[in-house]
């Protein structure tokens, strides 16, 4: 499984794609909070907090997590190479696990720069450090929950077809619905009880309880529930050939 996590890693850095989904991201991220005016501007607003990275990030992922996962499976049933894949001594669960590391590694890495943008606007509040450090960890630690739960839908859909074009589009379709569908429901006026289980159901309300700092551990089991669920079915769907 190592050996295939560190395969998968490299065909990723030696090619263009994580360059161009960080170059992408940082992009995005950096014209709403710097260049554009609005409320997510940082300049403009006045206060010294990252609330338009952690509003906007969620929508940059939805589309850059599929294009970075819908090659991983597709591209192999295409070519072919999934039957040599699978004559190795690796369970399905491994060869799912190393793929989908693989599209996670590349998801921390291009979070990690910004923390630039956390330390400018921790050096421009006045006072030197006026920051809500504990919402921005919170913040952080939901994007990476979310990248991940973005990643699993991704292998999922990648295992669905060989055409890579399909495996973005089911991708982004199912992120954006568990993203925001559910709170869409719940907004049609089911009220009471049954509206607060559909919003529990998607993933925007967990996101937004995290992106305050409140350690919940309904929200951690949520996420992890939801790639084990993701990666499971996945598992089905790589079982199903031998029917």
């Amino acid at each position: 499984m190592i050996a295939l996590l560190k395969k998968e890693i490299f065909s990723y850095f030696n090619s263009l794609t994580v360059y161009i989904v960080v170059i992408v991201f940082l992009l995005a991220n950096g014209l709403f909070l710097w260049v554009f005016p609005g409320e997510y501007n940082v300049l403009e607003f006045g206060y010294a907090n990252l609330n338009g990275l952690f509003a906007i990030a969620p929508f940059v992922f939805l589309f850059l997590v599929p294009a970075v996962t819908m090659r991983l499976f597709s591209e192999e049933n295409k070519s072919g190479t999934m039957e040599i894949l699978l004559t190795k001594p690796l369970s399905d669960i491994q060869i799912i696990m190393a793929k989908y590391l693989a599209a996670f590694s590349l998801v921390i890495f291009s979070l990690i720069p910004t923390l630039i943008y956390y330390y400018s606007v921790y050096q421009l509040g006045f006072p030197k450090g006026n920051l809500d450090v504990g919402a921005f960890w919170g913040s952080f630690l939901g994007l990476l929950f979310l990248g991940a739960s973005f990643t699993a839908i991704g292998i999922f859909t990648s295992s669905l077809t060989n055409n890579q074009i399909v495996a973005f589009i089911l991708a982004v379709f199912i992120s954006a619905f568990f993203y925001m569908g559910f709170d869409m429901i719940a907004s049609l006026g089911f009220g009471g009880g049954l509206e607060l289980f559909l919003k529990s159901l998607g993933i925007e309300s967990h996101y937004a309880s995290i992106s305050r700092g409140v350690i919940d551990l309904r929200d951690f089991i949520y996420f992890i529930s939801l790639e084990i669920f993701f990666l499971l079915l996945t598992k089905f769907k790589m079982e199903s050939r031998k029917w």
